[in-house]
């Protein structure tokens, strides 16, 4: 069975032939000129190279990582003067390639899950989407300011049990255990992180 692309093009140069055809015996008749072999083939090309091409194949891409399909994790990487500094990571779990990147959602969670004091800023960097095959990761650096640098009365203390983490373009939050002290006071600001990238 000849493949549909292949049945476009001689149905066109069929076409093309007869129409030639049909225009020369009217010239016949009439007295004019035959057309030229020449004309007659660069005719029957253009009808030909005028078939339509069949579109290229769309490479469907995987889907975006679900909360489902990630494990996060918290790693502390260092500190200094006032600050703590980390990263979130995010693995694959899933049996197939998914795709993440960008910011995800990261703020302080009280012991009873409510959260406690601003969500993290961003921090500049780029923005990449990464595709992740099982087993692969990602990491968000993370950066903390310690909650004492801050009058008791501006900062209003308050126990944290962790991070709850949002990955990108995900409704859904898990939490990290990470204990430490934060601010009820909504406008102290002690989280900033960034992009997440490859390691």
């Amino acid at each position: 069975m000849l493949a549909p692309r292949s049945m476009a093009v001689r149905s066109t140069a069929v076409l093309a032939a007869v129409l030639t055809a049909v225009l020369t015996a009217v010239l016949a008749l009439v007295g004019a000129p035959a057309m030229p072999f020449a004309v007659a083939q660069a005719a029957t090309q253009a009808a030909t190279q005028a078939a339509p091409r069949p579109a290229a194949p769309r490479v469907m891409e995987p889907p975006w990582c679900a909360a489902g399909d990630l494990h996060v994790s918290y790693h502390a990487t260092g500190a200094a003067t006032s600050h703590r500094f980390g990263r979130i990571v995010l693995t694959n779990v899933s049996d197939h390639r998914c795709r993440t990147g960008g910011y995800g959602g990261l703020s302080y969670v009280g012991r009873h899950g409510h959260q406690v004091g601003a969500a993290a800023d961003r921090d500049p960097g780029t923005v990449r989407i990464v595709v992740l095959r099982p087993g692969q990761r990602v990491h968000s650096e993370v950066s903390e300011t310690v909650a004492g640098v801050f009058p008791r009365a501006t900062c209003r203390p308050a126990p944290v049990r962790g991070f709850r983490v949002f990955a990108p373009d995900s409704t859904t939050s898990q939490i990290v255990e990470h204990h430490t002290t934060g601010c009820r006071n909504a406008s102290v600001h002690l989280i900033s992180h960034r992009p997440y990238v490859r390691p």
